[in-house]
């Protein structure tokens, strides 16, 4: 689930940290007598604060779920899969922070001191989570509720061939998604008319992007019921279904699209692109916006987990590329590229040999035969695996081409494995060198060991539902770089891949900071881009995520540094105790954390193996 949390609380982190590390300092021992007296006062505290916890945390999270119930059926909790939320309106989004103050003053309430170790880190991010919350108050992000990144309607579109985060198999979850289009058409009217407020206030998404928006809601008005992509269900009918199932079901998402949803979405691509995009600001950067620079540093903060400025995270990126760019002036030779280091990317496009697919099961048959040589080598590396399975899935047609390679979590009940999804729109055009690094990110050991752990760790629901992007993609980037001590970059194209998804993410550090706290203008990031990586496909599309995601990308690079420096530790403070196996399992061990909490758990362990 996406979670924001804002600049205002890395004070709040700072002194949880500390807390952290003086709630595990060693106690003098006292007198026996004294000491048991104490031990059965002190479990009946810790008991008592427990449930306190237990009871808020659990109502947090429902609260969380039930404001964003598509959030949490992408995180795997399906129990609101009949629900889209409304979490756009004003009253609605008031009513929610409402409850985040009392929630975090029953929190303040409960005796962390008596709580067990696991408990007082439950405690400890559940403050986090509330603080951050509630100071993202003030910024009215419900008034940019649509971009091409991101939105109600195409999120739902996605939904549509049933092989997305909602199961269609079932004529509970057909009915389930069939209330979710029966509101939307009440979203897309409440996201109008947000729009047009913010178009009041000086409160819009940057004209450039909006623009590339525009197709993909023009792409979902339909001429007729049957020809709509929210139709898709029908046409997939389980063949176990009653005919009485079937005529019911055929019937009820007829209607819903002729009279609710079709209406709608026309009115949504007729308002985005006569009035909206029309009036949609020129500027790049989120600074540009009234209140803008507090709202970007409170996503940079959101988004890192740190209190690192943008000042500071745009020298570590440049940092970062001129460390790959000397990496791809040794590579290069190795795969008989004798050019400039910058010029190394535009050469390996342009060999066919790295395009040697013509099927899409070569594609998958490829990453299924990486999947089985990783099974053997990993029990090398961890000693905490997931009991989920991963499945290997090709991407459906659907929805190939607003797709990219990705994971989705396994549900919560079993009912579904964790899947790494391969997007092969033309297998001709697919590249083979990016492969390893690809899966070892997006399947195992990356977002598979980590998303899948949080069903199976026995956590709170906020937190086996919830999370951090820097930990969540700085640990799938961290990933990706044990391919090496695996030997799984051994030929050089694969390093190159590596590398190559790597230099992407340094120059995000430098594009995101650029814009958005330096003054850089759209085209500006797009030619750094293009000079830095040596190839334009993406420079656009890459460049306007930023501007309309501001401060996401900024979280893999910055945690995957954040890991391999707290490795770096770990190894030069333990020397021959050092056991990467279990320095594995103390970083995913209670799951999604943030940085900060992660780093006093690092050296706390530490502390105890020396």
């Amino acid at each position: 689930m996406r979670q924001i949390f804002p600049i205002d609380t890395v004070s709040a982190i700072s002194a949880i940290s500390a807390a952290i590390l003086i709630a595990f300092a060693p106690a003098a021992a006292a007198a026996p007598a004294t000491a048991a007296v104490a031990a059965v006062a002190n479990a009946a505290d810790a008991s008592k604060a427990g449930k306190q916890l237990d009871v808020l945390a659990n109502q947090y999270y429902d609260a969380l779920a039930r404001f964003e119930p598509v959030s949490a059926t992408e995180s795997g909790d399906g129990r609101f899969d009949d629900q889209i939320g409304m979490s756009i309106a004003p009253q609605v989004r008031a009513r929610q922070f409402a409850l985040y103050h009392g929630y975090q003053q029953r929190l303040r309430a409960i005796a962390r001191a008596s709580l067990t170790a696991k408990g007082q880190i439950n405690y400890d991010i559940l403050a986090y989570e509330l603080a951050s919350q509630l100071s993202v108050e003030k910024f009215p992000e419900h008034l940019l509720p649509i971009n091409q990144m991101d939105s109600m309607p195409v999120t739902l579109a996605n939904y549509a061939g049933g092989q997305a985060a909602q199961s269609l198999t079932t004529v509970k979850g057909y009915k389930a998604y069939l209330n979710r289009l029966n509101q939307l058409p009440a979203w897309i009217d409440q996201a109008i008319a947000n729009m047009r407020e913010g178009m009041k206030q000086g409160i819009t998404g940057p004209k450039a992007a909006m623009v590339s928006s525009l197709p993909q809601f023009q792409k979902l008005v339909s001429a007729t019921p049957e020809a709509s992509i929210f139709y898709t269900p029908i046409t997939n009918l389980p063949a176990a279904f009653s005919a009485a199932d079937k005529k019911k079901l055929t019937a009820a998402y007829r209607a819903s699209i002729a009279t609710g949803l079709s209406p709608a979405l026309a009115r949504l691509a007729a308002f985005l692109d006569k009035e909206y995009i029309p009036a949609a600001r020129t500027s790049t950067g989120w600074s540009a916006l009234p209140g803008g620079m507090d709202w970007y540093l409170a996503r940079v903060a959101s988004q890192t987990t740190t209190t690192m400025t943008p000042e500071e995270i745009h020298a570590t990126g440049l940092t970062e590329v001129a460390r790959i760019q000397r990496e791809f002036g040794i590579v290069g030779p190795k795969m008989g590229y004798t050019g400039p280091a910058s010029g190394l990317p535009n050469w390996v496009a342009a060999q066919d040999k790295f395009r040697p697919f013509t099927t899409e099961k070569q594609v998958i048959d490829v990453y299924r035969d990486l999947d089985a040589t990783l099974r053997t080598k990993l029990p090398a590396l961890f000693a905490l695996t997931p009991k989920a399975p991963l499945d290997l899935r090709l991407e459906p047609e659907l929805s190939r081409a607003t797709a990219s390679d990705h994971y989705t979590a396994p549900a919560a009940d079993g009912s579904r494995p964790g899947v790494f999804w391969s997007v092969v729109n033309d297998p001709k055009q697919y590249g083979s060198t990016g492969m390893v690094t690809l899966f070892l990110h997006e399947g195992q050991p990356g977002h598979h060991f980590h998303i899948a752990l949080l069903q199976e760790l026995n956590l709170p629901n906020f937190r086996k539902f919830g999370g951090n992007n820097a930990f969540t993609e700085g640990w799938a980037l961290y990933a990706e770089t044990l391919g090496k001590e695996m030997g799984l970059f051994d030929k050089p194209e694969d390093y190159f891949g590596h590398l190559n998804d790597e230099m992407l993410r340094a120059v995000r550090l430098v594009v995101d900071t650029g814009m958005h706290a330096k003054g850089w203008t759209r085209e500006q990031s797009i030619q750094y881009m293009k000079d830095t990586l040596g190839y334009t496909d993406v420079a656009k599309s890459e460049t306007e995520r930023y501007m309309v995601w501001p401060g996401q990308a900024l979280g893999y690079k910055i945690g995957a540094l954040k890991i391999a420096q707290l490795r770096a530790r770990a190894t030069a403070a333990l020397g021959s105790k050092f056991n990467l196996p279990a320095f594995h399992q103390v970083v995913l061990g209670d799951g999604t954390l943030p940085l900060s909490l992660l780093e006093a758990k690092v050296d706390r362990w530490i502390g105890e193996r020396k």
